[in-house]
């Protein structure tokens, strides 16, 4: 059970509050998202864009560095991690992204710091002594190719941090990108530390990944997920993980429709099969489900859609809310 961004439920995303979370919940990885300053330190963002998650905008000294940039070939404005120093996003504050949907994590706004993964590591390492069950940690190169582009090399970055912190050699260890070309690098520089495994992210069919679209190439994630596909992913990865919906779709009555062959075709050719993002709220959850009534929350609903996606044969799976994923796990 894989901690999404920690326990951003609950917590502002990727702030220590919300791993501290995740960890006291029972989630048996925390997830950073890795992107670079203008340094070249890795911290922990979603995105390169920090508008939603930050209070920058509250900054009159950075009003200058809002632009626009084209990313994967998505147009976006707003403040971007690389066009700031390290000692300049500590002055930052983190929000919650999803604002009047989460009031608890709202309320933590303006409290807690950007993060580095020196820092997460840091804290994992600490919080892993002495637990009943291993703590792992996932972290996710975000937009390889994009930030190759502007000099920073995260997967050297990466494997500098691995060399750099004994814990992460013995630790489980997931690295996950949805671009290909960093993950097939990233095999052979990686497998003398037999504790990390690599997972390909999958993004919706119809689109390509990050990698492929900057070269012009033409595959695309639905081709991935075939059957052949599955099977040159297993070339290079341990882990296949795709969008739920892909997996299992949302039929016209509102239950999740049966599995796709997906999960059986992983397994087939040996890889483990995840999935993401579990979230309680009901708007996120298949219209059977929100048996909730008014509230901001469906505990019951989104434990009833991880237990189906766990009974169709996932191996892992990425929850805003590790305590309901914990629960639903151990059949509470």
């Amino acid at each position: 059970m894989l901690g999404h961004r920690g326990a951003c439920a609950h917590r502002p995303e990727h702030t220590l509050a919300s791993y501290q979370r995740a960890v006291a919940d029972g989630a048996d990885f925390i997830e950073p998202d890795l992107v670079p300053t203008r340094d070249g330190v890795l911290v922990s963002r979603h995105e390169p864009n920090i508008a939603e998650t930050t209070d920058v905008a509250a900054h009159p000294e950075f009003a200058a560095r809002k632009t626009t940039k084209v990313i994967d070939g998505e147009r976006q404005e707003g403040w971007f991690v690389e066009d700031f120093t390290l000692a300049e996003l500590k002055t930052l504050r983190a929000k919650e992204r999803l604002g009047a949907l989460r009031p608890e994590s709202m309320a933590f706004d303006g409290q807690f710091p950007v993060l580095t993964f020196d820092e997460i590591v840091a804290f994992a390492a600490k919080a892993a002594q002495g637990r009943r069950r291993p703590l792992g940690i996932i972290p996710e190169i975000k937009h390889s190719t994009y930030f190759h582009s502007l000099g920073h090399d995260m997967e050297a970055k990466l494997i500098a941090a691995i060399r750099a912190h004994p814990w992460l050699q013995q630790a489980p260890v997931i690295v996950q990108s949805f671009e290909v070309e960093n993950l097939k690098r990233l095999r052979p520089a990686l497998a003398r530390w037999r504790n990390i495994a690599l997972m390909q992210l999958a993004d919706e069919p119809d689109k390509r990944p990050g990698d492929v679209l900057a070269a012009g190439g033409a595959l695309t994630y639905a081709q991935m997920l075939s059957a052949p596909g599955l099977a040159e992913v297993a070339l290079y990865a341990d882990w296949i993980a795709p969008w739920s919906r892909t997996l299992m779709a949302v039929a016209p009555d509102g239950r999740l429709a049966p599995p796709q062959p997906i999960i059986a075709d992983a397994h087939r050719v040996g890889l483990l099969v995840g999935a993401y993002t579990f979230r309680p709220e009901p708007q996120f959850l298949p219209p059977a489900l929100r048996q909730c009534g008014a509230a901001l929350r469906c505990e019951s609903g989104s434990m009833a859609e991880i237990c189906a996606y766990l009974a169709a044969g996932l191996d892992g799976f990425f929850t805003d809310d590790p305590g309901l994923g914990r629960r639903a796990v151990d059949g509470a």
